[in-house]
């Protein structure tokens, strides 16, 4: 496959657009843009062009900063061209493993204003696994008495792939004596079994060597093989029979280790060392144990549904003069409510205008809980009295909005916990806080200590003295809440006033400039101003 725009006929791009972008103030968009591409296409492959898929112009790509919110880096937005490409290797098996839908979820992020969209960009899954036998060859007792007809069950191959890719049929060398039966699982998935064709002569032929193939569906297909060296054992009469041929079970997760799963039973009516039966894993495993003399299947470790939901075991039953037969054991494992919900945040704007309206978009929450059904359900809500809400967004995901009117002058931060609870019974929960800083916008005007002063001064007076001073106070912050003096207005000529009074500027202390005289100016007035720093600048008047 080729890079770059060469990519682009790959992917199945079938986008939902936008009609418009709200504006800063208004919840972010909640429909999804949605992709499909198949696995292991090369980094820098073109998935789509989303920032045209949103309605966003290349002109508009440095101001927004376009970029992917997500746990891993599988793809990332060209800061050029908008183009969403791919950035790390997409491996769908790995990704998603056997699941018949792969879809990858994620917010795509866009600054000024703040605004998510989600993304989901569903995984192709393409023939790049042959099929496989855990082993090169697989070894057979068959007694020469074996009747025609009889069965055995033989090791399966695995494919990773899925679907028409997946392993579907086997197929069996030529031979008189042996022929081949495809078997299918509850799951769906295929094993093969061997039938005996005729009768076996030992002395005749005491080995037989076939070769057995594992076929995916894929164009083209993919095979492996493995061979089957068949020895055939001097006669025993009657082989041991299982009172099943497939045992089920269904085991909660997280027993203990050493817990009974189930017990199979086999008889064999010969007598004597022809009748003791000897059982065992036809593969060993990890997982459980087999007691070899009652048949007993217990667990060797804990289990755990996230990582395994079933396992299919075959137990042979072998007597004492080498006949053996087989059965299936098919273990369902149930979810536990075992995993309490994990919280993360995303894209946090933790410092706030305080004339932010209701309905801006403060965060991304993600929840994630890796239990199913029931306990994997997860109710998010905000704890306490707070002027914030929790917005369900798409599956697992919530938006962080202003559900109210800030004040900084009231409240200066905020301490947001937000709980995720799980409808498990017993239900689990979990509660993760985070910091939110009102900043000050100039939204208050000082305000002086007095509605107006009156000032009494004697005649005659030393020029430069202190008369009076005028206070007024501003709640605000930093330079929204400095304030400064100064004299605006009077009855006084202007020139005259200049040499009357004058009013420092930092402390609103009024000083006289000169002796005044009773005869010549019993009174006057002036209108002094309080202005503060901010921008615009908000000011008081007082007389």
């Amino acid at each position: 496959m080729g890079s770059g725009a060469g990519e682009r006929g790959w992917a199945e791009r079938r986008p939902v657009l936008f009609p418009f972008l709200l504006s800063l103030f208004c919840p972010a968009l909640s429909e999804q843009i949605r992709y499909r591409i198949p696995e292991e296409m090369p980094e820098g492959s073109v998935v789509g062009n989303l920032a045209k898929d949103l309605g966003l112009s290349v002109h508009e790509l440095p101001s927004r900063q376009l970029r992917i919110s997500s746990e891993k880096p599988y793809f990332t937005v060209s800061a050029k061209s908008g183009e969403l490409l791919v950035s790390g290797r997409l491996d769908r098996e790995q990704i998603c493993g056997k699941k018949p839908a792969c879809a990858l979820e994620f917010e795509a992020v866009a600054e000024n204003p703040l605004n998510f969209y989600h993304v989901s960009v569903d995984i192709e899954d393409i023939n790049d696994h042959t099929p496989k036998f855990t082993q090169s060859s697989f070894d057979l007792q068959i007694s020469e008495s074996t009747v025609p007809g009889t069965r055995f069950i033989l090791e399966a191959a695995e494919d990773a792939d899925i679907g028409l890719n997946s392993l579907r049929i086997y197929k069996l060398s030529l031979s008189p004596s042996f022929s081949l039966i495809n078997k299918e699982k509850q799951d769906g998935s295929k094993y093969p079994e061997l039938a005996l064709e005729k009768r076996l002569d030992r002395e005749q032929q005491s080995y037989h060597r076939l070769v057995l193939t594992a076929m995916d569906g894929g164009d083209p297909p993919l095979s492996g093989t493995t061979e089957l060296r068949i020895q055939v054992t001097d006669a025993n009469d009657n082989p041991p029979v299982f009172n099943q041929d497939v045992y089920r079970v269904s085991l909660p997760e997280n027993v203990p280790p050493g817990t009974t799963v189930l017990q199979v039973s086999a008889t064999d009516q010969d007598e004597g060392i022809n009748s003791e039966i000897t059982y065992s894993f036809y593969r060993t495993g990890q997982v459980f144990s087999l007691n070899s003399k009652s048949g007993e299947i217990t667990t060797l470790r804990m289990l755990d549904f996230e990582e395994i939901k079933e396992y299919s075991i075959v137990v042979e039953a072998r007597d004492g003069g080498g006949l053996a037969a087989q059965c299936t054991v098919e273990i369902n494992i149930q979810d536990e409510n075992d995993n309490s919900p994990e919280i993360t945040f995303h894209s946090l704007v933790e410092m706030i205008l305080e004339n932010a309206a209701p309905g801006t978009l403060i965060a991304l929450i993600k929840i994630y809980d890796q239990d199913s059904g029931e306990n994997g359900e997860v109710n998010c809500r905000l704890e306490g009295e707070v002027p914030f809400q929790i917005i369900s967004s798409s599956k697992n995901s919530y938006k962080l909005v202003i559900d109210g009117t800030l004040d900084r002058e009231q409240t200066p931060e905020y301490n947001v916990t937000i709980t995720a609870t799980d409808r498990g019974k017993p239900p689990l929960s979990a509660s993760k806080s985070v910091t939110l800083i009102i900043t000050d916008i100039n939204d208050n005007a000082p305000v002086f200590l007095q509605a107006s002063y009156m000032v009494h001064v004697m005649e005659n007076n030393p020029p430069g003295a202190s008369i009076a001073q005028v206070s007024a106070s501003d709640p605000d912050l930093g330079p929204n809440g400095h304030v400064s003096y100064s004299i605006v207005a009077s009855d006084l000529e202007p020139r005259a006033l200049a040499s009357y009074v004058s009013v420092s500027a930092q402390s609103g202390v009024v000083f006289a400039q000169r002796a005044f005289d009773h005869e010549q100016l019993r009174a006057f007035e002036l209108t002094v101003q309080a202005r503060d720093q901010g921008s615009p600048a908000l000011s008081a008047n007082v007389s």
